[in-house]
């Protein structure tokens, strides 16, 4: 019943975006990269939340969240803040210069080289962070879910190895076959779903702790190890609540802003309109995330007391509390979102490859190209990468200090050096593209070293917004010394587009969305619930 449950909810997420998918998207490169640039705010904000959602969130905020307490929710719940600054001035820069990846604003503020420089380090972090742990968490859940060692007879690690592939061979022939309108489809099909998914997981979750009775189940819930109710972390802990202003605000602000295969889903967008109401029905969504990437955990805290490893507490609760009916739903969700991420991730390895370094490539050769022949070569391209990604995945199994610390702190190498440049570029004419190029391997020395190497007690989050602050000094520093009368021509724009281009409503909806932020935190504090 699992299986055939499992293969019966995902067929139909399928069958219903392949319906309303129109080959004409797949043959052009705005069809093929951006969805033809024709998604609603509906479509956008489908896809920034569910690209968002990977496995990754389902088994490494629920073990956070089993192993130390509720201020894992602080990723989800203060990127609300970021969401709305990237809604309100980096999205109309984009619409703006109609950008197609986020480096190409390099090349508007610095220069080619440094827009390339950046193109191929987000590429190696793609493989090295994004799509391994990708297809890592979504192997982890199934091997868990159908029991897969047990089934075939063969060990973990085989089983790992299996899934691994099979999650990348299915993943690149979906994105390589229809582009990202296909994924913006499922993913608007998907959201619906895990919304129905977060609701029926607490009901039942409560109903087991209860032993038939929900209400006394939410009591236990309520009063007893409330330790892991505290949202509000503090030095020790996975999110320390002063990260918030600091790392942790930098990071959100990077990646719903500058993230690439993020960006692009905005970037799809009819228009500057659509896009800054699908960001802010994201950032609604983010609220309501808890429900299914954190309330798990903490039912498992009470239902399933000694889980190992740790990493497979989500599929374990699932599990226990679920017909086999919800089992395969549950499992085709987690499956799906996982498929989304990493075929918007394979998708944004194409655009970035074909529109930052294979076109200018080929006009530096001179040589003719057409649209086709460049689609080609991207689908090419994804699938390198993709085969790269699982061979990579399965090693992740030994990370120690927990899967979701490992892929947070390993990300800040690659993007926090990124964001300084882009928020430098933005805020000053005055630095040079020679200083931003010095001042991106300045950065990723520095936070290896202080993390790898050295292993400063500071935490990561800290570090980022320490290391942003000396190097942005450097740079700015540096430039000055060494071309005093540099002025770049870009120069920043408050209102990016005309103001009739904007959503009139962004103002009320983001102060409710804030409000509404700042109650959960009261709640889950020891001010509120966790005492």
């Amino acid at each position: 019943m699992i299986i055939f449950s499992f293969c019966l909810f995902t067929g139909l997420v399928a069958l219903w975006s392949l319906w309303k998918f129109k080959t004409t998207y797949s043959t052009t490169l705005n069809g093929f990269f951006l969805a033809g640039k024709s998604n609603s705010f509906w479509m956008v904000g489908s896809a920034l939340l569910l690209t968002n959602l990977s496995a990754n969130q389902f088994i490494g905020e629920n073990e956070s969240v089993y192993i130390n307490n509720l201020s894992v929710i602080g990723w989800g719940i203060s990127s609300v803040v970021a969401m709305l600054l990237v809604s309100e001035f980096l999205l109309p820069i984009y619409f703006k210069h109609g950008f197609r990846t986020v480096p190409d604003f390099l090349a508007l503020r610095f220069d080619t080289k440094t827009k390339m420089l950046v193109s191929i380090l987000i590429l190696i972090g793609y493989i090295v962070n994004l799509l391994p742990p990708v297809l890592y968490g979504g192997a982890l859940s199934l091997a868990t879910m159908f029991d897969v060692p047990a089934l075939l007879h063969i060990t973990y690690w085989q089983s790992i190895w299996l899934l691994v592939w099979a999650l990348g061979v299915i993943g690149s022939l979906y994105s390589i076959l229809g582009g990202l309108k296909l994924i913006s489809l499922s993913d608007l099909s998907l959201g619906l779903c895990l919304f129905l998914l977060a609701v029926l997981i607490p009901v039942f979750a409560l109903w087991h702790l209860g032993g038939g009775d929900v209400w006394s189940g939410l009591a236990q819930l309520l009063h007893e190890k409330k330790e892991h109710l505290n949202a509000v972390g503090g030095k020790h802990d996975a999110v320390p609540f002063s990260t918030l202003f600091t790392g942790m605000l930098l990071i959100n602000f990077y990646y719903w802003g500058m993230e690439p295969y993020i960006a692009q889903q905005a970037l799809s967008a009819k228009n500057l309109k659509e896009a800054q109401k699908g960001m802010t029905l994201a950032a609604g969504g983010k609220l309501l995330m808890p429900l299914l990437i954190n309330l798990p955990g903490l039912l498992a805290v009470h239902l399933l007391p000694h889980v190992q490893p740790t990493a497979s507490v989500f599929p374990k609760l699932i599990v226990l509390i679920f017909p086999d009916i919800l089992i395969g739903f549950s499992l085709a969700l987690v499956f799906g979102a996982a498929m989304t991420t990493y075929t918007a991730g394979l998708q944004s390895c194409g655009s970035l490859f074909i529109f930052n370094i294979y076109k200018p490539y080929l006009a530096y050769k001179k040589r003719p190209y057409s649209e086709k022949e460049l689609v080609r070569k991207g689908k090419l391209f994804e699938l390198i990468i993709s085969i790269s990604a699982m061979f990579i995945a399965p090693f992740i199994l030994f990370a120690h200090d927990g899967f979701y610390t490992y892929l947070q702190t390993v990300s800040g190498l690659f993007n926090m050096p990124i964001f300084t440049i882009m928020i430098l570029g933005i805020l000053s004419r005055r630095v040079t593209p020679r200083m931003a190029q010095i001042g991106l391997f300045l950065y990723m020395f520095s936070y290896f070293f202080l993390v790898f190497v050295w292993k400063t007690e500071l935490h990561y989050l800290h570090l980022f917004a320490l290391l942003f602050i000396a190097v942005a000094l450097v740079i700015w520093g540096g430039s000055k010394l060494s071309q005093p009368n540099y002025l770049s021509e870009y120069q920043f724009e408050f209102s990016g587009q005309d103001k009739e281009a904007y959503w009139k409503g962004r103002y009320g909806v983001g102060a409710i969305l804030i409000v509404l932020m700042i109650v959960i935190y009261l709640v889950f504090s020891p001010l509120g619930i966790a005492q």
